[in-house]
């Protein structure tokens, strides 16, 4: 089967491409990189002729409100009107887990503007939501630091490790289209403020993790269940603790 990772060169998609690869499958791992651009449209055409299946894990260069927005949505529009003509059978995308709960978080309403792009363009289409990744939750302490303080939401954290998203994200891809959401998350849940002071712990920062309820996420206040999973989720099999002790390994 012919599949296109858009993205395939980033965090997930290049997990994503040798997955696909070491099934047997055709893919093209499709970024800037190597001369496919979904904003401004190059290399599109040639590169989903004769694609069964896309996977879109393209992400904007930029967080800054209006960026991510025209990001997604410019993105969003040429890489499906290329799928039509190219006779794509199945759109994958991956989102994130709490999107439409968090409005004031400017990166969660471009991916809920993505989505709809999505729901509405009339081919068939998955879209995985996952929560927040274990790559990430140093960025996430840093970004709640002010000196030696981490101040985080006790709302409830789930993340889940790239290596389970690309592995989940290729499996839905050969799946028959759901024309709507699969959620994805990590095994581990618990207070925000707590899964980050294991990490940090583990890491050996001597950053001291508060509980604050009022703490933004990336400018969106986080409820107690703003960023997990509120059903019917498919489970990664590495949790933190395996997780950090692999990075320990590889460092």
């Amino acid at each position: 089967m012919r599949i296109v990772v858009i993205g395939g060169t980033g965090l997930i998609g290049s997990r994503t491409v040798a997955i696909l690869r070491q099934g047997g499958h055709d893919v093209v791992a499709a970024s800037p990189k190597n001369g496919v651009n979904t904003v401004t449209g190059e290399g599109l055409k040639d590169a989903l002729a004769g694609a069964a299946v896309v996977i879109d894990l393209a992400n904007s260069p930029s967080f800054e409100n209006k960026a991510v927005m025209e990001f997604f949505e410019t993105s969003g529009r040429n890489l499906l009107a290329a799928e039509k003509p190219a006779g794509v059978k199945h759109h994958v995308a991956l989102s994130i887990v709490g999107t439409d709960r968090t409005p004031e978080n400017g990166y969660f309403r471009a991916k809920v503007a993505q989505e709809k792009l999505i729901e509405g363009a009339g081919i068939p289409y998955t879209i995985v939501r996952a929560t927040q990744f274990m790559e990430f939750v140093g960025a996430i302490a840093d970004a709640g630091a002010v000196g030696n303080t981490v101040r985080l939401s006790p709302g409830l954290f789930q993340p889940i490790a790239a290596e389970d998203v690309s592995a989940l994200v290729a499996d839905i891809a050969l799946q028959p289209p759901r024309d709507g959401i699969v959620e994805i998350a990590g095994p581990d849940r618990a207070p925000f403020n707590e899964i980050v002071a294991r990490y940090l712990k583990a890491k050996g920062d001597p950053r001291q993790v508060v509980k604050d309820p009022d703490a933004l996420y990336w400018g969106g206040r986080v409820e107690e269940h703003s960023l997990v999973p509120l059903g019917e989720a498919r489970i990664g099999r590495i949790d933190l603790n395996e997780w950090l002790r692999r990075s320990r390994s590889a460092a």
